[in-house]
């Protein structure tokens, strides 16, 4: 038996001289310019919900860049790039007014689309003013949510809609929120501080939920996802998706099917395995490299006022930091790889099949922007506006 105060005889594989820590930036960095910030911006983003958006300016941060976002006493929303084209002064400090937002520092007043109207400290209100044009990018009010292009405007595509969301079951209503509680938060925490890619990945990694979500941490959903599944992958026509075949003890049998689509849109069944299609449609949205925001659309019963979640779920923000360390969830996992990954210290194995096939598709997305192409999932066809979710639990038997 080898004593514990002798020195070890296999020194293979020591942490002394390995190489630095890097991310992959091709596919993870969003700032305008970069290769995955312009592939991002050929997309429609969900900035905020509608419900936040008032005549009191608010501060956005989305693909690293700062905006005011607010609505005007007209009742239209803007989105604004927060330094005012005068002087640079921060427009959250601006006071909105029936045709825009007015600047604290000399008034000059734009509209929801960054044209300058006012300039009172200039005669006639300032003769030259429609020269001036702060920057803005094209809105619009769907499910609840205020979403925004901010790519080449004659690239811009349609707004889409989900069928899941166009019809709401008697008994049921749309709810939509920011909370971070499907990346292991909850309601009351909303910006996650890692990159977008580690949460939008995990999507399509199946093999984690029997492990973290089951024997590891305990039972999180329910106990039928300890199964180990049998999982089959397969790219789609704008992303990619996932069926994970269970046998359950009681003799049921259950595909699950889970999607991704782009440019980071996560269809994901319900977790306590009700027969049918997913619920809702979520959006993992990059705030910047080292952050994102979950944004969900969701039809829940119309006496519940919150996404659903496990019985078995207590809040995050709620544990202690030995409780987190304990029984670890999806922001232990997924933030503890760091604020963007090491991807040249990874070892992917046979399970890591969807992560690989993600990136891969991807990547391809990405240099198709680059070469002057469009890239899968945008649409410029009204009579194709509509998708298609295919996401849900499904029992062989009907459940």
């Amino acid at each position: 038996m080898q004593s514990h105060d002798a020195p070890p005889s296999d020194l293979t594989g020591v942490a002394y001289g390995r190489p630095a820590g890097r991310h992959d930036a091709f596919l993870t960095e969003v700032g305008p310019g970069t290769p995955c910030g312009e592939f991002m911006r050929r997309y429609w983003h969900p900035v905020t919900l509608s419900e936040r958006v008032t005549a009191t300016p608010a501060r956005i941060r989305i693909l690293g860049e700062d905006l005011i976002v607010f609505r005007d006493r007209s009742g239209r929303p803007g989105l604004l790039h927060n330094r005012c084209a005068h002087r640079g002064t921060d427009l959250f400090y601006g006071r909105v007014e029936p045709e825009g937002i007015r600047c604290c520092y000399h008034g000059w007043l734009f509209s929801v689309e960054g044209r300058c109207l006012d300039q009172p400290c200039e005669k006639g209100g300032g003769a030259n003013r429609e020269r001036i044009r702060q920057p803005w990018y094209p809105v619009q009010e769907r499910y609840g949510i205020l979403w925004a292009y901010m790519g080449p405007p004659e690239r811009m595509p349609l707004l889409p809609r989900w069928d899941i969301l166009e019809t709401i079951e008697p008994g049921l209503k749309l709810h939509v929120s920011h909370s971070s509680l499907y990346a292991g938060g909850d309601d009351d925490v909303e910006i996650v501080p890692c990159n977008w890619l580690q949460e939008w990945e995990n999507v399509m990694d199946p093999f984690h939920i029997p492990v973290l979500h089951t024997t590891f941490s305990g039972v999180q959903f329910v106990l039928e996802m300890g199964v180990m599944p049998e999982v089959e992958w397969e790219y789609t026509e704008d992303g990619i998706r996932y069926t994970a075949y269970r046998k359950l003890e009681d003799g049921r049998e259950l595909d699950r099917i889970t999607a991704a689509s782009f440019p980071y849109v996560r269809m994901v069944p319900n977790v306590q395995l009700r027969h049918g299609a997913a619920g809702g449609v979520g959006f993992v949205v990059p705030v910047d490299d080292t952050h994102f925001r979950l944004c969900f659309a969701m039809k829940i019963p119309e006496d519940q006022n919150a996404l659903p979640r496990s019985p078995n779920l207590r809040p995050w923000s709620k544990m202690t930091e030995e409780e987190r360390q304990r029984y670890p969830g999806d922001w232990e996992a997924q933030v503890g790889q760091g604020p963007i990954t090491f991807h040249n210290e990874e070892h992917l194995a046979t399970s890591d099949k969807g992560v690989g096939m993600l990136r891969r598709s991807l990547r391809q997305q990405i240099k198709a922007v680059q070469e002057g192409r469009d890239p899968a999932g945008v649409n410029f066809d009204p009579e194709k506006v509509i998708i298609r979710v295919e996401a849900g639990n499904w029992f062989r038997d009907g459940g």
